[in-house]
């Protein structure tokens, strides 16, 4: 599943689909805020990458939740959970087995599963693709800071001593410039 941002946007935060989608778990403005990401003249959550993993995360355990499959949970992140409901049923009543690879989806979505299982395999096993992969050590690489409310992105950055490019590529989320919450 931390793989997952690589299909849906390359992991790019700033990302943004002809739908409306945004950030790099793609959220729909709907599905953002039923996930509390705040989205507003001065920041969309759904490009804030901490805030937006949570609650990806949080939105696959429902799903795996709500159809007891991880295929069936993706492809609904995907397609969408009543898209996939009635191709469940649609099977049902048509006497099919109610699993992902027996689902009438689009190709996106048939595809979608696959891409996930490629990419993990690529990753884990690099050498057998003749890749070779930077070595990423499991440390912490930003800090969370809380700022006062008002201050704008210029002076935040010049206080945390980065250069103003660095400091927004690290605070997607962000749309205006000053911080607001």
């Amino acid at each position: 599943l931390a793989l997952l941002p690589y299909i849906e946007s390359a992991f790019n935060p700033q990302a943004v689909s002809s739908v409306k989608a945004a950030g790099m778990w793609q959220f729909m403005p709907a599905t953002g805020t039923d996930f509390q990401l705040k989205q507003n003249a001065f920041r969309d959550d759904r490009r804030d990458v901490l805030a937006s993993t949570k609650a990806a995360l949080d939105y696959l355990q429902r799903l795996h939740g709500m159809f007891g499959d991880w295929h069936l949970a993706l492809a609904s992140y995907n397609w969408g959970e009543g898209a996939v409901q009635r191709a469940l049923k649609r099977n049902a009543e048509d006497g099919l087995p109610q699993e992902y690879k027996h689902l009438r989806m689009p190709d996106e979505t048939r595809n979608y599963v696959p891409k996930l299982q490629a990419i993990k395999n690529i990753v884990s096993q690099p050498e057998l693709c003749h890749f070779e992969l930077p070595y990423v050590a499991n440390e912490l690489h930003f800090v969370t800071v809380d700022a006062p409310v008002g201050v704008d992105l210029a002076t935040a950055a010049r206080l945390s001593e980065m250069p103003l490019n660095e400091f927004l590529a690290l605070n997607p989320g962000f749309n205006r410039p000053a911080i607001t919450t």
